[in-house]
């Protein structure tokens, strides 16, 4: 099959961070481990995950569309905090897809035509042996979904609840996310930015982001003195 990118209608497309090899899993290997492998002759065709917001859950769909088209295969990530306020036109043709990653489902719980559409994709990649990702912020079963059968659909893949991280964790994640940009993190340095920064991880990152660009353009290394003028802590 040839290679199409992933990419999203409207313009919307995947971050370019957004791939395993940046995401420290922590507690959730299992569920790691299951989307890397999604593709092997016994991988699930069909995967749910749940967490609350900052777990990690758009960047994991993410990722296993960058896997997917890394392999030479055709993938969609439909976020629908940005696209459920259109009709489910998108869900048109998926079975032509490898692989489908859904986010934020619960965003159109209740709502008929997305309900109905979801469904009968949900049929469709089935019986064309196709894989699914679908993330919300709750298990399947307390969506509250209208259409029953598109609730029992829910219920037929592994569902993962996605872990929030420990602090031990979370100083894992933030000195991975700073090797991949090849910054040097003292622990000590680190320590002071995930106790003194915002609690978000995703806000952690993006302080780094600032940091590497302070540092470069200094010239220098991170301490932390230059962590507190550089981010105003």
């Amino acid at each position: 099959m040839s290679r199409a990118p992933a990419q999203l209608p409207l313009g919307l497309g995947l971050r370019d961070d957004a791939t395993f090899d940046n995401f420290h899993p922590g507690p959730n290997a299992a569920l790691v481990d299951r989307l890397v492998h999604q593709f092997d002759a016994q991988g699930e065709p069909f995967l749910y995950l749940w967490g609350p917001p900052g777990a990690g859950r758009s960047h994991l769909l993410q990722a296993a569309c960058h896997r997917a088209s890394a392999e030479d295969r055709r993938a969609l990530y439909l976020p629908l905090e940005e696209l459920g306020h259109f009709p489910p036109l998108m869900l048109e043709d998926v079975e032509r897809l490898d692989l489908l990653a859904i986010d934020d489902l619960d965003k159109v719980v209740g709502r008929k035509r997305w309900e109905e559409g979801l469904f009968h994709a949900f049929n469709r990649l089935r019986d064309s042996g196709r894989r699914l990702i679908i993330a919300a912020s709750m298990p399947p079963r307390q969506l509250g979904v209208t259409l029953p059968d598109l609730a029992s659909r829910l219920t037929w893949g592994v569902t993962f609840h996605l872990d929030g991280l420990d602090d031990d964790h979370r100083l894992a994640a933030l000195q991975l996310r700073a090797r991949i940009r090849g910054m040097q993190l003292p622990d000590e340095v680190a320590r002071y930015i995930l106790h003194r920064g915002p609690r978000a991880l995703g806000d952690l990152f993006r302080a780094l982001e600032v940091l590497d660009l302070a540092s470069l353009s200094a010239q220098r290394k991170l301490t932390i003195p230059f962590v507190k003028k550089a981010l105003d802590w």
